[in-house]
């Protein structure tokens, strides 16, 4: 029984044992004079079970039809069920009952199906409470970036790494899936990023060397910025990097990463990728425009951070390595165990002068003296000179020195021998 029920019971015994009378109960239990006397005539008859409502534990009006029920939690089973780091939460389940079996029902509504059919488990691992930092207010005025290590394909490929951007405003999401977290892919999901909105203000980045590195001693000595290949990159672009002290401090993208490793597993499972190309085609046309259309927020202020797009050469010639190098007296670079012969450009050679060696994504490779674009041919590694051979010993016993014979000096009394001398001495005229 309802609380307003036991209420009921409690005034209407006193109106039963003549202690209170019917107007005063009316008065107490906010009902008319007229319907505190049916309930009195309820209550005299049928006792305290007649007073409660006679629509409880029936069926309700609105109420599902059974066989949709069946129909739901049969195609639940069948497409959606499995073990715990397998099955379909309620709500993913429901999107997919809609998109590819044509049941429309309430995530609620399939949760409680779910729940009393032994589908859906109530148990959620708790974590310690953290205060929630407050999104930034504008687009683009910080992204948070970094990969995530997971089973992408389950048994179908190799564990994979996906490189995530936020928008720590709107929660937009853009993704690329690879084999692990490089320069080479950070700049990649930078650069289409940049490409898709604009180049943002700020990067969140954890403290990997890709991203930022500790100064050195000369550094520390001259107070220079410490940077890193993809930090010169951002630098460049006037893009500012800030390293996160813990997971907690970007919670917006990794809380992302838990979303993708439960339905973006899921959904690559249904389709059967296995391989990073079809993977990122799925990501780019498919799985991040629902993604985005379902947790994007709108931001706090209406205006946008991000700076206007760059040219594509620009875009060309700041995502690229860059390394300086020490050109010899014959005009050869050593570049990562190559060599690069430069052709002869001027009367005077830049011998022992400092060049830039600058390589792209694809492997391109360019070399710049003071700006200006050199040329140049690969040449082989020079040949190591092959060691003297080894004279083999004669024998294979070890070497021992001989030993003084029983009348050399060593084996005599040195003081015999001084006299012996003095005495030779004294004979001589």
């Amino acid at each position: 029984m309802s609380a307003r029920e036991l209420t009921r019971v409690e005034v209407l015994s006193r109106v039963k044992a003549g202690t209170l009378s019917l107007g005063s109960a009316a008065t107490l239990l906010a009902v008319s004079y007229r319907q505190a006397k049916r309930l009195a005539r309820r209550y005299r008859e049928e006792g305290a079970k007649g007073l409660k409502h006679r629509s409880a534990g029936g069926a309700s009006n609105h109420a599902r039809p059974a066989a949709d029920r069946a129909r739901a939690l049969a195609l639940v089973r069948e497409k959606y069920s499995g073990p715990v780091d397998e099955r379909f939460g309620p709500t993913l389940a429901a999107e997919h009952l809609a998109s590819e079996d044509g049941v429309a029902v309430h995530h609620d509504t399939l949760r409680r199906w779910m729940l009393a059919a032994g589908l859906w488990s109530r148990a959620r691992k708790r974590s310690p409470h953290r205060q929630r930092r407050a999104r930034k207010a504008h687009f683009g005025e910080l992204v948070q970036l970094d990969g995530s290590f997971h089973d992408w394909y389950e048994t179908r490929g190799p564990r994979g790494c996906l490189m995530s951007l936020v928008d720590d405003a709107t929660g937009r999401t853009l993704a690329r899936l690879g084999a692990e977290e490089t320069i080479w892919a950070a700049a990649e999901v930078l650069r289409r990023w940049i490409e898709a909105y604009g180049v943002p203000l700020a990067l969140y980045t954890d403290w990997k060397n890709v991203y930022v590195r500790v100064p050195n001693a000369e550094e520390q000595g001259t107070g220079a910025v410490p940077l890193t290949q993809f930090g010169r990159m951002c630098a460049a672009l006037g893009i500012q990097i800030i390293a996160a002290s813990s997971p907690q401090a970007k919670g917006r993208v990794e809380r992302n990463h838990g979303t993708h490793q439960d339905r973006l597993v899921k959904k690559l499972r249904r389709v059967g990728i296995a391989d990073a190309p079809a993977a990122n085609e799925f990501l780019e046309t498919t799985y991040l425009p629902e993604h985005n259309r379902r947790f994007a927020v709108a931001p706090a202020s209406a205006e946008d951070f991000h700076r206007r797009l760059p040219s594509r050469t620009t875009l060309d010639r700041v995502f690229q390595l860059e390394e300086a190098r020490v050109l010899s007296n014959d005009w050869v670079v050593r570049y990562a165990t190559r060599y690069f012969q430069v052709v002869r450009q001027s009367g005077q050679a830049p011998a022992r002068s400092t060049v830039v060696v600058r390589e792209a994504s694809d492997g391109a490779i360019e070399l710049r003296y003071r700006g200006r674009l050199m040329q140049w041919t690969e040449i082989a590694a020079p040949v190591k000179p092959t060691p003297p051979p080894v004279r083999p010993r004669l024998s294979s016993a070890p070497h021992r020195p001989a030993r003084p014979s029983a009348d050399h000096p060593w084996r005599r009394d040195t003081r015999a021998i001084d006299r012996e001398r003095a005495l030779s001495r004294a004979a001589q005229p």
